[in-house]
């Protein structure tokens, strides 16, 4: 019945967003796949989501996957992540589908969905394009340092965090961002 239902070649999974957390390979050691990407990705179906077996995450073909790895990360290119059925959401290039979400210790910035049970409605809601945009400004505060010679703020780590809070709450540009803080 899951077979059916769920078939990553089929239309239940094309223009999906979904979240796999990374699980220890050995789970799936003595299963067989219910099917094979000819990209060369294996997945196992249960009563409560899917493993995927794979060494590429991120965009694929219609939907984006991503794998949130396990720390620390192992040497292997190839991951098995798992997600729950209830973790796959609707996707598209034209809506506002998305916001950011910061970790300022570990200096990253991610996507997600709003779906997302995490969701406050407290970020701003983007389209792709819209979020992939922040996403590239957003890093850019967080990993260099050049844009910061022109700000008399010793404190570099909470310009940073001004920035970037702002880049996630509201639809202010960077310019006026950074006008706005000189």
């Amino acid at each position: 019945m899951l077979q059916n239902k769920f078939k990553p070649n089929s239309k239940s999974f094309k223009n999906t967003f979904c979240v796999f957390n990374e699980v220890e390979v050995q789970i799936v050691e003595n299963l067989i796949p219910n099917y094979k990407s000819e990209a060369g990705s294996h997945y196992f179906y249960t009563e409560t989501g899917m493993y995927r077996l794979s060494n590429h995450w991120g965009r694929l073909a219609n939907s984006k996957w991503r794998l949130i790895a396990l720390e620390p990360e192992s040497a292997s290119k190839t991951k098995l992540g798992f997600a729950k059925w209830d973790d796959f959401y609707p996707d598209n290039d034209f809506e506002n589908l998305y916001y950011l979400e910061a970790d300022f210790n570990k200096q990253t910035i991610m996507y997600q969905h709003k779906n997302n049970p995490k969701y406050d409605k407290n970020e701003v809601l983007r389209n792709s394009v819209e979020t992939a945009k922040r996403i590239k400004q957003a890093r850019n505060i967080l990993t260099l340092t050049n844009w910061a010679k022109h700000f008399s703020n010793e404190n570099i780590d909470e310009l940073r965090k001004k920035i970037v809070n702002e880049l996630i709450f509201a639809n202010t540009s960077l310019e006026e961002i950074k006008r706005n803080l000189s």
